[in-house]
């Protein structure tokens, strides 16, 4: 009978949720849902120095607004965050991970270390000055009867060795991605267990919690590929089955290198301020690293959890394209109802929209929604609530416009303003009173329109032009043509 899947998310809130937990999070989260399994949020918050105390809040924010719902955890749903099973914290102030400590003292396979950071220091300088890696191993441990003194526990990597008799010198493991993996066992130091302030190292607490949680997949980041080794020899020395690892691609940005704050690995709420929608992000986010092996590129969360498997993941690196996020986002923006897209909006509208009503509002929307790319690109169309300040930067920047001369642009905008001072002031009409323009002037569309367009809107870009017009209205547009002519 195949076990029921059991996946986890567990974030340190040592720092905000960035992109690449957020991945990590949503592949655990599909690959749960695509196998009728459970996802499971923890919060390992057993670094006390580095520990922030709005991270958590950080992390229940983004999951929220990401859609990415645990089965159970220290979260759930909203006001759920005092789970304490799930909080590494308060399991350890509940004896959860003593118990295995004392087992693994009173088998042997643990000892208590005294060593000062002063002698670790001297120990490390030693191996440097001959030349070799420096590995701690019990015969350097200070030893000392008084129990309450401060001191770390080292697993005893040797006895290990010795004890599971099914390992000769190498700790291996089958990945579905990577295949096969080892680690030299004379590789692996004397890891400390428990620290001397009496908490958990992670690797301690990660298998503990991984085993009692029934965790039965553990897809994390490459960068944990190191630290296998030793949580597959703490399953061993402890008696327990050790879940199926999948260890995800790394993310490079653009440049070729690690992702990081520059190049897109930023607080994951930075992206729901700049305008993404959750469902654009987590559709990029679920390709870096996975495909489908078609040609589809747009997933919802639904489709999503049908086709992930874990087959379909890559070895190789993948690149965070912000372009590429930009076309998703675009994409998503597009298939909605403009009165879904209304809704969504919200506080991304420009200041100067503020006291206008919903009717003028989703006319913008309208026109808009084709060239959105995030929401919060609809604050470049404060042009049609206000009169926009003069920009002749446009013009400059601008290879055909700038050739034409001040006098032949302020006549090609008057003869704009009288012809449509007398048209019907419909997108169609005006389109009729452009065309005759381009006759009556013989300019080329791409310079007379221009012109126009920068006159009304002072902006790098707008929606069609008669349709921009047409909102606007005859007086604005008049108005804003009288001013330039």
């Amino acid at each position: 009978m195949e076990k029921n899947v059991r996946t986890r998310f567990a974030p340190s809130p040592t720092g905000f949720l960035h992109i690449g937990g957020v991945r990590t999070a949503l592949f655990n989260y599909l690959y749960a849902k695509q196998n009728g399994g459970q996802f499971i949020l923890r919060l390992e918050d057993t670094d006390r120095e580095r520990y922030i105390e709005e991270g958590v809040e950080q992390i229940v924010d983004s999951l929220q607004w990401l859609g990415l719902q645990p089965d159970e955890g220290f979260w759930i749903s909203e006001g759920e965050h005092q789970n304490i099973e799930f909080v590494q914290s308060k399991r350890h102030e509940s004896g959860v991970y003593g118990k295995y400590i004392d087992t693994l003292l009173a088998s042997g396979l643990a000892y208590r270390d005294w060593t000062s950071n002063e002698q670790l220091d001297q120990l490390r300088e030693q191996a440097k000055q001959e030349k070799r890696a420096f590995l701690f191993r019990k015969n350097m441990a200070t030893t000392e009867s008084d129990e309450s003194q401060p001191h770390v526990v080292r697993l005893d990597v040797s006895a290990c060795a010795e004890t599971i008799k099914e390992w000769k010198d190498f700790v291996e493991w089958d990945e579905p991605v990577r295949g096969n993996l080892h680690q030299k066992l004379a590789d692996i130091d004397d890891f400390i267990l428990q620290k001397s302030d009496g908490f958990p190292t992670y690797n301690f607490a990660n298998v503990i919690d991984d085993h009692e949680m029934q965790i039965t997949h553990v897809l994390r980041g490459d960068e944990f590929i190191a630290s296998t080794a030793k949580h597959i020899l703490l399953y061993k020395a402890l008696g327990f089955e050790a879940p199926q690892f999948v260890h995800l691609p790394v993310i490079n940005g653009s440049d070729g290198k690690k992702l990081s704050k520059r190049t897109g690995d930023t607080n994951t709420l930075d992206y729901r301020d700049n305008g993404y929608l959750p469902d654009a992000l987590l559709c990029f986010l679920a390709q870096l690293g996975w495909n489908d092996g078609t040609e589809q590129e747009i997933f919802t969360l639904k489709e999503l959890a049908e086709k992930f498997s874990l087959e379909r993941i890559n070895n190789s690196p993948a690149t965070f394209d912000e372009k590429r996020l930009e076309w998703v986002n675009g994409q998503f923006i597009r298939q909605l109802s403009t009165h879904d897209l209304y809704e969504k909006v919200g506080n991304y509208w420009p200041d100067s929209a503020k006291d206008s009503d919903e009717k003028y509002k989703l006319k913008i929307l309208e026109l808009a929604q084709d060239r959105l790319k995030t929401l919060k690109d609809l604050q470049q169309f404060g042009y049609f609530f206000t009169d926009p300040q003069p920009n002749m930067g446009l013009i400059e920047k601008n290879k055909q416009l700038s050739k034409i001369s001040p006098e032949r642009r302020a006549e090609l905008i008057k003869q704009t303003k009288n012809a449509l001072e007398s048209s019907d002031f419909t997108s169609e009409a005006i389109q009729e009173t452009l065309n005759q323009l381009l006759k009556d002037t013989g300019e080329k569309p791409g310079i007379l329109f221009s012109l126009i367009r920068i006159h009304t809107t002072w902006a790098p870009f707008s929606p069609q032009l008669n349709e921009t017009l047409a909102l606007l209205g005859r007086d604005t547009t008049v108005s804003r043509l009288s001013k330039t002519s």
